[in-house]
């Protein structure tokens, strides 16, 4: 594995660089060819990777060998090049200089142990070597009984805690599968007892291992991190195959050391040219930096975003502390506004959610007793993040505050250029007509908002009063509809709280989506309405789970977060507990109204489960992979087909494509740096239709709190430690062959 500073290879590795043809010379010069050869021979399906820091930021060009071990690493600009090999089964080679024009001939060595192989395996596959609690100690009997919390009454709830853990980090990685270090403790349970209250996230990461029922979750994880102390190893990925060898992956820098790019965006969703050629914009979250990275220059820009109030008087998200001490030395982050989920109008304008004040200085006109039509309806108390946006013409910021909070953003297919905008345990959605914006610069009119209330007594429409929620599990996050104290009314419509995460407008029919992040998860479905909020009609429909029965539901799965749609009006959720590209097509259902239309397990024909690759935990079925978010390839930004589903695999630097016709998956691996592409969001533009493969891509950026968990994570300053890795973007791009130019 690749440390910082020299850049040394793992173990004996043979490397020469060889002026002769090893072949045809590049058509081009902007071109690196050459083959990768071991003692087998010619080594198929591994990585050649280029870096390069002469530009404005450190530049890498990543593509895999064809079937004869040969590479053609394309549209390289003018530098000098560190050139080298990584592949499963083989020790990294040791850098070759090398520049354009230039053509390889490239030695590595077979890695001489099962562990020397597994160095560079991705997180996700270390992470399959945890053995969860056996299905039949389920329901848990709590500290006095098995250990296990009795909130927790199936093995699948179990495993989402665990996998609840990936949405900051990767789990497995080097850096979380071995023992911290510099700390003396009695136990390898009291060691991770001490880990999950360090750092940043401390006391979410403790609060989720009590969820397990502390000492029994401690237990498992000190015995996972023992057996691979003793040299347990998980099973080999696949190296590359098929057409997964005609990728090529691009890469920068884009933001300071302690950055972290919650989300990117190249253009905008529903016209993929918009913003041609342009700069790629990000998220700092960490700092409430908007990011701009061009990657025609490879510089990359950092702008403070501004608030309503004094940032001072606002509350931090968090501190960044080291963990452990000894190996990270203190660094502040103070992000009040916690800026989110940039999207692109068809104007270019880069619209972003932002906390830009307190949220609970909640304006007199959200309240109850305003004369604001939606207030009267249903009155919102707190906000959380607002809405605000950039304009790359005139350099300035437009904000607005809102009141109901927001987490991602979707504009719909309608002349106003509706901006509805979803937020995790909400009780309601808003949007904001951005055309109405524009002209009165009034964002109080602009906006709207309505509760999720489902047509339970049948009418055909949503009437006060209304049943409200049922009572919640705290430990699940959400309602629990067989809730004994709970009055349910049949004659009466039904308030849900679904709270969505992912959320998407549907441009068939203009309908409203959102996914909730719980246990089993539910996504919801709004219709807005001529006229609102008297107008709206939710419906929800919950993934099938172990409460479905098996034979109905078929597949079973857990916790969606990414929410899009195809062209055709068909949903796509990517099941982050279960590893499953979901998808969901409501014209199958059929009553959708009715006492039961609250529960959501009403249309398990709606339902289609497709699973993606990757290695199970101990004793299961479940994947242990992680995907945080999703996205629909509408318009063939990547080169494999209209409507291609894409789920980001978090927990193993990827992202995964299913090709719907075939059930096929596409893997795109990030092999470098490991645990340095921790993916949340993605999307793809076309900058130029009539140039081929190279005039479109895909575009991905590292979303982890921990950037220092990447491989050369860590370099000594001074006596003290810093994180020398930074968060990277990635293009994602398909060539016809592996040796096209």
């Amino acid at each position: 594995m690749r440390r910082a500073g020299e850049r040394l290879a793992v173990g004996m590795v043979l490397a020469a660089a060889a002026a002769m043809a090893a072949g045809a010379q590049p058509e081009s010069p902007s071109a690196i060819t050459g083959v990768v050869t071991s003692d087998a021979g010619p080594e198929a399906g591994v990585w050649v990777v280029a870096e390069t820091r002469d530009l404005p930021t450190t530049f890498r060009k990543i593509v895999v060998t064809g079937d004869d071990g040969r590479f053609l690493l394309p549209e390289l600009p003018g530098a000098s090049y560190s050139v080298w090999v990584r592949g499963y089964g083989l020790l990294d080679s040791a850098p070759v200089t090398a520049a354009p024009g230039d053509d390889l001939r490239l030695t590595a060595a077979v890695a001489g142990t099962p562990q020397e192989a597994a160095a560079i395996y991705p997180a996700a596959w270390w992470l399959s070597l945890i053995e969860p609690p056996g299905a039949g100690e389920f329901p848990g009997t709590g500290p006095e009984g098995n250990g296990i919390s009795a909130e927790l009454r199936t093995r699948d709830e179990y495993l989402y805690n665990v996998k609840a853990c990936l949405r900051c980090h990767q789990v497995g990685g080097e850096f979380t599968r071995g023992h911290p270090d510099g700390l003396d403790h009695d136990s390898s349970a009291d060691a991770w007892d001490a880990r999950v209250r360090m750092g940043q996230r401390g006391a979410e990461m403790s609060m989720w291992m009590s969820r397990f029922g502390r000492g029994r979750g401690l237990r498992m994880f000190a015995d996972w991190s023992d057996r691979i102390a003793t040299g347990e190893v998980p099973p080999a990925p696949p190296r590359p195959r098929g057409v997964e060898r005609n990728l090529v992956l691009t890469q920068w820098e884009w933001t300071d050391e302690m950055g972290k790019i919650h989300d990117e965006a190249s253009t905008d969703k529903r016209n993929p040219t918009v913003n041609a050629s342009g700069p790629i914009y990000g998220v700092d979250i960490a700092n409430d930096n908007l990011a701009m990275l061009d990657p025609n220059t490879h510089t990359a820009t950092m702008l403070r975003i501004p608030t309503l109030a004094d940032r001072s008087t606002m509350r931090a998200s968090y501190a960044q502390s080291g963990y452990p001490p000894s190996r990270l030395a203190d660094l502040a982050r103070f992000n009040p506004a916690s800026i989110h989920n940039p999207m692109l109008d068809s104007r270019g304008r880069v619209w972003y959610t932002a906390t830009l004040r307190p949220p609970e200085n909640q304006p007199d006109w959200c309240l109850d007793g305003s004369d604001n039509r939606y207030a009267r309806y249903f009155p919102v108390e707190r906000s959380g993040r607002n809405v605000s946006y950039y304009d790359p013409e005139t350099g300035e910021f437009t904000m607005v505050d809102t009141c109901f909070g927001s987490h991602h953003l979707q504009f719909a297919h309608d002349d106003n250029e509706t901006l509805f905008l979803s937020r995790p345990n909400s009780d309601v959605f808003g949007w904001l007509d951005t055309k109405l914006l524009d002209e009165t610069g009034d964002g109080r009119l602009a906006q709207g908002w309505c509760p999720t209330v489902v047509d339970t007594n049948g009418d055909g429409r949503i009437t006060k009063p209304w049943n409200e929620p049922a009572v919640a599990r705290a430990s699940r996050f959400e309602e629990d509809p067989t809730a004994s104290t709970w009055d349910f009314d049949p004659a009466r419509d039904t308030r849900v709280t679904v709270g969505a995460y992912g959320i998407i407008v549907n441009p068939v029919d203009g309908s409203v989506w959102g996914a909730q992040d719980s246990y089993p998860g539910r996504i919801v479905r709004l219709v807005v309405g001529d006229d609102p909020p008297e107008s709206c009609v939710a419906e929800v429909f919950e993934v099938p789970s172990e409460r479905w029965d098996v034979e109905a539901a078929g597949e079973r799965g857990f916790m969606p977060r990414g929410l899009d749609v195809d062209t055709n009006g068909v949903l796509w959720t990517a099941l982050s507990g279960t590893n499953h590209l979901a998808s969901f097509d409501r014209s199958r259902c059929g009553r959708l109204t009715g006492p039961e239309a609250h529960t959501g397990r009403h249309c398990a024909e709606g339902w289609t489960l497709h699973p993606l690759p990757g290695p199970t935990f101990k004793g299961t079925d479940v994947r242990a992979d992680y995907n945080y978010y999703n996205w629909v390839d509408q318009f063939d930004t990547l080169g494999l087909g209209e409507n291609v589903p894409i789920a980001t695999g978090t927990g193993s630097d990827s992202l995964v494509a299913l090709l719907p016709d075939t059930g096929e998956t596409v893997v795109m691996r990030v092999p470098y740096p490991l645990a340095g592409f921790h993916p949340r969001g993605l999307d793809g533009r076309i900058d130029d239709p009539d140039a081929g493969w190279k005039g479109r891509g895909v575009y991905s950026s590292t979303g982890s709190d921990t950037v220092w968990h990447a491989e050369d994570g860590l370099a000594v300053e001074d006596g003290e430690y810093r994180s020398v890795s930074k968060p990277i973007l990635v293009k994602f791009q398909f060539r016809p062959h592996p040796l096209a130019e």
